[in-house]
């Protein structure tokens, strides 16, 4: 497979007036292309700032990237750095994905790892060996992507975004955060830990795996570390999925979903009983934050890519989901832009409850 052409990224237009908010990432692997599209967008219309990223595994690198490339280079920077960290996953991951020679369709989504032998190995293997065993050495492709597109010691310095990236401690079952002056790249990595896949990342004298399993994205750190009381979240599982599994294969798909969604499914619970006390006059406002809560999300599109795709790096495939994100984000901006500030773009109880 040829080199993927250099992604092109016009620069954002210059607005008067900018509204703060905190991005919600989830994780979802190369579904994280799709949330590459979503912050694209945003950061060119350039009406919008972060003040706060919460994010765990795809979302904690997209948001690490951001984070980078806005220290170095404002909003362009922050757009050209995602669009080569996002090509460096696919020219890395090409090497070593089951996806490697099944070229993708964007009109037929005709790409199942279920017909690969290559991913039913690897699925197999999984299942009877650990990464101790598979992978004795811990090689991680995405750690040589991550340190050939950020300075993690200036980022650590300089970084103007307040980072919120969360891992699962293996030993205490509790959510770690890791904060701006925290990241490195064994913290993003942590974040991103799939335990079937890659060996516990071990950070002072603890273990970490995937941060999805207890907060994806956890929101409390927006809460109560950021003064501006609008979060935006960024899906990549599907919190609908119309008709009940039948096979193996769907049936564990529709498991990973629905495992990636609780953490936030339950913190929505919780935002939307407080809110519904502020309204009642049961609680202050002036003692208890307001959420506004918006949600940009593409169930339809996503129903279509089973958990296998979250493995495949093909250039195609993620500039796919990338159009995907800055779609649905332009939609995003022309219908709800005036809530930011004022009230949710969404119904929490009818889409969370």
């Amino acid at each position: 497979m040829g080199t993927p052409a250099r992604a092109r990224v016009r620069r954002a237009a210059p607005r008067s007036r900018t509204k703060a908010v905190n991005l919600a990432l989830q994780g979802g692997g190369a579904h994280g292309a799709f949330a590459w599209g979503v912050l694209d967008r945003l950061l060119e219309d350039g009406r919008i700032a972060f003040e706060g990223i919460s994010a765990t595994s795809a979302g904690a690198m997209n948001a690490t990237v951001l984070a980078w490339g806005f220290t170095h280079g404002g909003r362009d920077g922050a757009r050209e750095s995602l669009a080569a960290f996002w090509q460096g996953v696919s020219e890395s991951g090409m090497k070593y994905s089951p996806y490697r020679g099944m070229p993708w369709s964007a009109h037929t989504h005709d790409f199942s790892l279920e017909r690969s032998g290559n991913f039913v190995f690897m699925e197999m293997a999984t299942r009877l060996f650990s990464p101790y065993q598979l992978n004795p050495w811990n090689f991680n492709p995405l750690r040589e992507v991550l340190e050939a597109h950020v300075d993690f010691e200036r980022l650590r310095r300089e970084s103007s975004v307040k980072l919120f990236l969360a891992a699962t401690n293996v030993e205490t079952c509790k959510v770690r955060i890791f904060k701006a002056n925290e990241i490195t790249p064994d913290a993003v990595l942590a974040s991103a830990c799939l335990p079937f896949l890659f060996q516990a990342v071990e950070i002072e004298g603890q273990f970490y795996w995937d941060g999805g399993f207890l907060g994806n994205p956890a929101i409390f750190p927006l809460i109560y570390e950021c003064d501006s009381q609008d979060v935006v979240i960024v899906h990549l599982n599907p919190i609908v999925r119309e008709g009940c599994p039948r096979t193996a294969s769907d049936i564990m798909n529709r498991m990973n979903e629905v495992s990636f969604n609780s953490s936030l499914m339950r913190e929505m619970r919780a935002i939307a009983f407080v809110t519904a006390l502020i309204d009642k006059g049961q609680l202050s406002d002036r003692e208890f934050k307001r959420m506004h809560i918006h949600s940009i999300r593409a169930d339809e599109e996503m129903v279509q890519h089973d958990a296998s795709s979250k493995f495949n790096p093909e250039w195609g495939f993620l500039t796919h989901l990338r159009d995907q994100g800055r779609a649905h984000a332009d939609e995003w901006l022309d219908r709800h832009f005036a809530c930011i500030g004022r009230e949710s773009s969404v119904d929490i109880r009818a889409e969370f409850l």
